[in-house]
């Protein structure tokens, strides 16, 4: 089971307007790459924990946020500053990119 919440079109803009780096995970449960991903982003959300805030969306159920972001691809790692999209990664990355990217907006 995973740690990391799963959040709503309807919560999404309040999730990522505050100070805090928010790291947003937009999957789907039929996607192999995102299932491949996914222990990274655990390890992230423990990692940094208290420092930044990891989040995921499912496209299936939130189309709204994803077709407004121009999600075209998952999975897509988005990372958010005070509301504002800082980076994007699209695909399997290994970890030391995601921490490298994380480290870079703190």
């Amino acid at each position: 089971m995973s740690s990391i919440p799963y959040i709503q079109d309807s919560e999404f803009e309040q999730w990522i307007s505050d100070d805090t780096v928010a790291v947003i995970d937009f999957t789907a449960t039929w996607c192999g790459p995102c299932k491949k991903i996914s222990p990274l982003l655990e390890q992230l959300a423990a990692d940094y924990q208290g420092r930044a805030k990891v989040a995921k969306v499912d496209i299936d159920h939130n189309k709204t946020v994803a077709k407004q972001l121009g999600i075209r691809s998952i999975p897509a790692v988005l990372v958010f500053k005070s509301g504002e999209l800082v980076e994007t990664l699209v695909g399997i990355h290994p970890y030391t990119k995601f921490t490298t990217v994380l480290d870079q907006h703190l």
